[in-house]
């Protein structure tokens, strides 16, 4: 193993799906609408055209809204967007902090413009010092799960798929990277994915 990749909303901070309860809630909306919303149409609809980087946030706010109606609900498409910046997982980032100081490390993120994590304003901004390579789907053009996402980030930090451990909070993610040859984990529980890290990378992170 001589690389780990890195998921980040989900993984180094708290999952952007809290974000979406906390909205579901206050808006009197259905627990996981906004899940199923995103999950109709999954590779064709504003929040996959939004990652990619072919929709503007003007664009996409109609689109999403309208795919909302089309579903029985209002949404305010940029209050959601809003709501999306998670906690910084300390126990994750010092993890990754250890990782690269022996190993490879990239990340791969979905994300769109306006909350890059790369973003020189972002409170993550300090988090990027720990990275050798940054993937993003705003600038790619393709998002996870699309197998050229990996593809790019094996070729950026070059290294083969098989050399390389994965972490995403998403097993649709996370599918794709193990037929490429990847370690994945899956993180449900912090704590329990950082033992199981340490297992494969084979130092303290703990």
């Amino acid at each position: 193993m001589t690389a780990v990749l890195w998921d980040f909303g989900g993984v180094l901070t708290t999952s952007p799906f809290d974000a979406f309860a906390a909205y579901e809630a206050a808006n009197s909306l259905q627990l996981g609408f906004i899940r199923r919303l995103n999950a109709t149409n999954p590779d064709t609809n504003a929040w996959a055209g939004l990652e990619r980087g072919e929709l503007s946030l003007d664009e996409f706010a109609v689109c999403f809204e309208a795919e909302a109606a089309a579903l029985g609900a209002v949404i305010d498409a940029r209050a959601v967007l809003n709501e999306l910046s998670g906690e910084l997982r300390p126990a994750m980032v010092d993890a990754l902090r250890r990782c690269h100081q022996r190993l490879k490390t990239g990340l791969l993120t979905n994300n769109f413009t306006a909350t890059a994590a790369v973003s020189s304003d972002s409170g993550y901004a300090p988090v990027l010092q720990y990275f050798d390579v940054v993937v993003e789907s705003s600038t790619t053009g393709c998002r996870k799960p699309d197998p050229r996402f990996y593809r790019i980030a094996c070729d950026l930090m070059q290294i083969e798929p098989v050399e390389a451990v994965f972490l995403d909070d998403l097993g649709i993610n996370l599918k794709p990277a193990r037929a490429m040859g990847m370690h994945t984990i899956k993180v449900e529980d912090p704590a329990s994915a950082l033992l199981e890290l340490e297992a494969v990378v084979g130092f303290t992170l703990l």
